[in-house]
């Protein structure tokens, strides 16, 4: 029998797993090779779509399936293919964006395409996110909805980030979900769709359950996982929302937070 008292260890990629220079500190990385080491699976589940999370795992020499696109990708790192995947639908989503400018006046507007090579669009006046990350800027509004899409992203010139989150939640919560990943980062994604949803279906082709889970996360998009796992662990630089919810709060993802609980539930 594993001493370890999980099955399986979910982690989110952005403010929990990786550092602000999106690497990932050895002492985590051995810490989740021990963990593994005693029979338990390492699983990511990120809001970021597989072509912006491919690298990462790679790097991390990562083989097993993977959780992306807030739930809407579950990927298979080793073989390189999407196992399943769901879209945005588009005219669902044209709605709920109008019903949403209707309310608080012009969005700036970025998208994710689907697919393993889906990329990411970027309207006018769309603050990116500094970084390596590629994106294709457009102009013309007809390109953003021109093919398959996994999540819409919106951003407001005055409202802050959990401001807009709650008026696009009260006003389209019916026809969309919408989540804030990230700073700067507010998603519409298909109605129902959330973290949770992915996990489980990762979590049950490998034949585990969540009483045998414990998930890392640091924004209120990782509620939904808190609320499938057995355990909940908010990072020391998480969001107030899902401090709020979790179980446990341990250091921030740049003082290992991660491995920090590990290493305890390890040595016990």
């Amino acid at each position: 029998m594993s001493p370890f008292p999980y099955r399986l260890v979910a982690t989110d990629l952005d403010g929990t797993l990786l550092r602000a220079d999106e690497s990932v500190s050895d002492r985590t990385r051995d810490a989740l090779a021990a963990v593994t080491a005693a029979g338990a699976a390492h699983i990511v589940v990120t809001g970021r779509a597989v072509p912006w999370t491919r690298h990462i795992l790679d790097d991390l020499g990562y083989q097993g399936i993977a959780v992306c696109g807030q739930g809407a990708q579950v990927y298979h790192a080793g073989e390189h293919r999407l196992l399943t995947s769901l879209t945005l639908d588009r005219q669902l989503a044209g709605l709920a964006l109008s019903k949403i400018e209707a309310e608080v006046g012009p969005l700036a507007l970025a998208a994710s395409r689907d697919g393993l090579e889906g990329e990411v669009l970027m309207g006018p006046g769309y603050r990116a996110q500094e970084g390596p990350l590629p994106y294709v800027p457009y102009e013309d509004p007809a390109e953003l909805w021109a093919a398959p899409l996994t999540k819409l992203y919106i951003q407001h010139p005055a409202m802050t980030d959990d401001e807009l989150t709650a008026l696009a939640r009260a006003t389209v919560g019916g026809l969309v979900d919408v989540v804030m990943a990230g700073p700067g980062i507010v998603e519409i994604l298909p109605l129902g769709l959330s973290k949770a949803t992915g996990l489980s279906l990762a979590a049950r082709r490998l034949g585990v359950k969540a009483a045998d889970t414990i998930a890392f996360g640091d924004m209120p998009n990782d509620i939904p996982m808190f609320g499938w796992a057995a355990r909940g662990v908010a990072m020391g630089n998480a969001h107030a929302e899902l401090r709020a919810v979790a179980d446990e709060v341990t250091a921030s993802n740049e003082e290992d937070g991660i491995a920090l609980v590990l290493e305890r539930l390890l040595a016990a």
